[in-house]
């Protein structure tokens, strides 16, 4: 299953796709595609819904992030051998974490707001895993069974608060508010062949920087999932984003960062399409 959100934004409703890719309103069988919903039984019920007895919901509509009321939202860093090259950062032996912060979560095509004082901000296609099952110290072997499915995030990421200014750690430059666009949909563990093999696409501007793929990742979704599981619970809802391949404008010769009126485009196979657009905050 395809699962989306939409309507303004603190009014969404859940959505499904059907085969033709309409999106199809669940809100008389579902309240929100959030926490409780993503528990293994209650997706599995959505199964025996007949999707096209429902109704299409009207071209044009805001799209909202693909997990509603999303609890943790955890990101690793520096998981893709190639992107910690383009770094000049060793590979790490251990997954590399940090969060954001619940107010970076948005929708995949709203704006993105460059915060005062952003003098380099980035992008970041990543895959990211959502969580459907609690787990809690989880073997690697059982940790898939605890993924509701994966969907597409773009880890907005501003520098020189990140690295510059950032204290020793990384969350003041991952964290601002509209830095973790999430979606269109959360793809059911079923609809993904293989997540160790999907490309992996961003372009600013209409030039492609990023063109890589998930094979490069260091720490694979199931070793992400059991690893986090020894430090924290993991509950339905949790959004964690795995790491981002080479391509990174931090990366560039010269860098190259976005300002107001950029606009950024952004895809991983079968997990949909992002388009944003860079916003001043006012």
């Amino acid at each position: 299953m395809k699962l989306m959100r939409f309507g303004p934004k603190g009014q969404e409703k859940p959505a499904i796709l059907d085969a033709d890719g309409n999106m199809r309103d669940l809100s008389s069988v579902v309240n929100d595609i959030s926490k409780e919903q993503l528990l293994p039984e209650n997706l599995a019920s959505l199964a025996d819904v007949d999707v096209n007895s429902l109704p299409i919901v009207e071209q044009g509509v805001r799209i909202g992030a693909c997990v509603g009321n999303v609890g943790k939202f955890i990101c690793i860093g520096l998981n893709y051998a190639d992107h910690a090259a383009e770094a000049n950062m060793a590979i790490p032996e251990e997954p590399i974490v940090f969060t954001k912060w619940s107010s970076a979560v948005c929708g995949p095509d709203d704006d993105i707001v460059k915060p005062r004082n952003s003098i380099k901000m980035d992008w970041e296609v990543e895959l990211g895993i959502v969580i459907g099952k609690p787990a809690k110290y989880v073997d690697e072997s059982e940790a898939e069974k605890h993924i509701a499915g994966y969907c597409l995030i773009n880890d907005v990421s501003e520098r020189h608060f990140q690295l510059e200014i950032s204290g020793g750690q990384w969350d003041k430059g991952k964290g601002s508010d509209t830095f973790g666009p999430i979606g269109p949909w959360l793809a059911t563990r079923e609809e993904i062949e293989d997540v160790h093999n999907l490309g992996m696409k961003l372009s600013v501007n209409g030039k492609t920087y990023q063109n890589g793929n998930t094979k490069t990742m260091i720490f694979k979704p199931a070793f992400i999932v059991s690893y986090l599981s020894q430090f924290v619970t993991l509950e339905p809802g949790d959004i964690i984003s795995t790491g981002t391949p080479p391509g990174v404008g931090m990366g560039q010769s010269p860098e190259v960062f976005l300002n107001v009126g950029d606009k950024i485009t952004l895809s991983i196979d079968a997990l949909g399409e992002q388009t944003q657009q860079i916003v001043a905050d006012i």
